[in-house]
Formats: structure tokens, C-alpha cells, sequence
């Protein structure tokens, strides 16, 4: 459906709030819904663009490709990024075909924020990746499957080191059953690596936009 942030609000919605499914504490989460209870998600989009229809493999709302990670056309400075990519991605859908069968599959599920802060501190972390995107508000329509995962994960795979099949395993198993980096607690070059989460939705289901909530992902003093 094409987003027009022109056209008249649409009803108010009874709204979820995803904090109840997803509590920022440490413990046992269940980090996965099957529901009809409408949800507020987010995401960053192109001015005018589609609410999301894509899957990962060509692009997601959080601005990059697997060939571009920072978004637009790769470079030759890309191809790391892109086999670190592809590698994080393997390895993440390999351990959900094994344990996790039953979880949205991040290659084909539609890949939103939980919340509005989990979107502005992703721009925060990755200001490139949103610049001139607006962050853009929707509700779930109907039956709906969606689970929700720290993506600072993906940042610690995407890192310049070697872990072993056991660590690799270890970090899909944290990914997949909803623990944060800040729970675990990690460690990059023999230092302490922490990074605030950022909580994605894997998404399958519909989704309709919510009017007069765009915000710019432009930086401060630029338009």
C-alpha cells in the first residue's frame, strides 16, 4: 500500500504495546506472538515508498542490501561487509531451521522496529543507514505471526573476528530466544563489547501505515 502523508488519519486503533510482549528485563522472554491484538511497529522508508513488501535478500527498512550494507549501489569496500552479511544471515536462518523452525524466518519475514525508540536508537548507531528516510508507523491487520530479537546481535557477527561453530551457535541461540547484548555480556579484542539493544520484529502478516506519525531520519540542521 502506498504511504500518501496527505491523506486524512485513519480510525484510532486499540494499540499493544509491545513492551508487554517484550519487557526489557533479564530472565526467560517469550519472544514470539501469534495473535490477532493489534501492534504498533515501526520502520525507516524512502520518502513515498511502499510500506514494507521485501524480504532481506533485496532490502529492508532498515536502509541496507547484503550488497550494500550502508545502503545504495555497493563499492569494492562493500565486499567484506557483504560476505560478513551473508555469513551472519546464514548462519542465523541455519540455527532457526534447527531450533527455531517455528519463528518468522528473517530472510523472508518483513523486519520492523518494536518501538519507536528501538528505531531512533538504531538511527543513532547507524546514522547512514536512515539519512534522509522517514521513520514511518504501523499497525498489525488481523492474524498475525512476529517475533522480536536484539539486532546488536548482527552487529557482533559482523565484527572482524573468528569465532568458533560453538560461539556462533551460542550467539544464534541468544538472537533466536530474545536475550540482549547487554544480558550476556560479550567481549571483542580481550575488551568488554556492549552495545545498547535494539529490538527488530520479524514480521508475517498485514500491516496498514498510521498518518501523522513520520519523522525524518535527516540529521540535526539538514534537510
Amino acid at each position: 500500500m502506498y504511504i500518501n502523508p496527505n491523506q486524512a488519519d485513519w480510525p484510532k486503533l486499540p494499540v499493544v504495546e509491545t513492551s508487554r510482549y517484550f519487557p526489557r528485563l533479564s530472565g526467560p522472554m517469550d519472544n514470539l506472538i501469534k495473535d490477532t491484538a493489534t501492534l504498533e511497529l515501526f520502520c525507516w522508508l524512502e520518502p513515498g515508498a511502499d510500506l514494507p513488501g521485501w524480504d532481506i535478500l533485496k532490502g529492508s527498512p532498515f536502509g541496507a542490501t547484503l550488497a550494500a550494507p550502508e545502503g545504495g549501489e555497493p563499492t569494492p569496500g562493500d565486499q567484506l561487509l557483504s560476505v560478513q552479511n551473508y555469513f551472519a544471515e546464514y548462519h542465523l536462518e541455519y540455527f532457526r531451521q534447527r531450533r527455531y523452525n517455528h519463528f518468522p524466518s528473517r530472510l523472508h519475514a518483513l523486519l520492523q522496529f518494536a518501538t519507536r525508540t528501538d528505531a531512533m536508537t538504531f538511527r543513532t548507531k547507524h546514522p547512514q543507514r536512515v539519512f534522509g528516510k522517514n521513520l514511518v508507523c504501523a499497525t498489525t491487520k488481523g492474524a498475525y505471526i512476529c517475533s522480536f530479537h536484539d539486532a546488536s546481535w548482527l552487529d557482533y557477527l559482523r565484527l572482524p573476528h573468528s569465532l568458533s561453530l560453538t560461539a556462533l551457535d551460542d550467539v544464534a541461540d541468544y538472537y533466536w530466544s530474545g536475550k540482549t547484548v547487554e544480558e550476556v555480556g560479550l567481549t571483542f579484542m580481550n575488551e568488554p563489547w556492549q552495545e545498547p539493544p535494539v529490538i527488530e520484529a520479524l514480521y508475517q502478516g498485514a500491516l496498514e501505515p498510521v498518518w501523522g506519525h513520520q519523522q525524518s531520519g535527516w540529521l540535526p540542521g539538514f534537510r
